[in-house]
């Protein structure tokens, strides 16, 4: 899936303005997504940017921007940037408990397909309530 990314920055090395929705999900269920998505990227597509909050407890998927309107996957949330745009590539590295990068737009491909992540979440929330059940 291709990126939704518009330059609308005049100059040489602005970043551009991204129209995108942002999937957030627990971070234990996030990162076993991330996992899934990169083991089977050939037969699926590759995993986009994935922000993270300071205090670890949620990761943000960006996808492509209407996501948000048929997102219905219990347990995660799907906010839309209604047109606000966001700004990626110039900011300062994050701080010590701040939201930052955990895959970085220029470090990875484009946006998450969500299908790919509505199937990575399931399998990932099947393999956290199996890995739970054996204890």
């Amino acid at each position: 899936m291709e990126s939704t990314a518009t330059n609308t920055a005049s100059g040489p090395g602005t970043a551009p303005d991204l129209d995108l929705d942002l999937v957030t999900v627990p971070a234990r269920q996030g990162l076993e997504a991330v996992d899934i998505i990169r083991r089977s990227a050939g037969l699926s597509g590759p995993v986009g940017p994935v922000l993270h909050d300071g205090s670890g407890g949620t990761l943000g998927f960006l996808v492509p921007p209407g996501t948000a309107d048929a997102w219905d996957l219990p347990g995660s949330a799907c906010t839309q940037s209604d047109g606000r745009g966001m700004r990626f590539g110039d900011a300062v590295s994050p701080t010590a408990g701040a939201t930052g990068w955990l895959l970085p737009p220029e470090a990875v491909g484009p946006v998450t397909d969500p299908e790919v992540l509505r199937a990575a979440l399931g399998e990932a929330a099947r393999l956290i309530e199996a890995a739970d059940n054996c204890r």
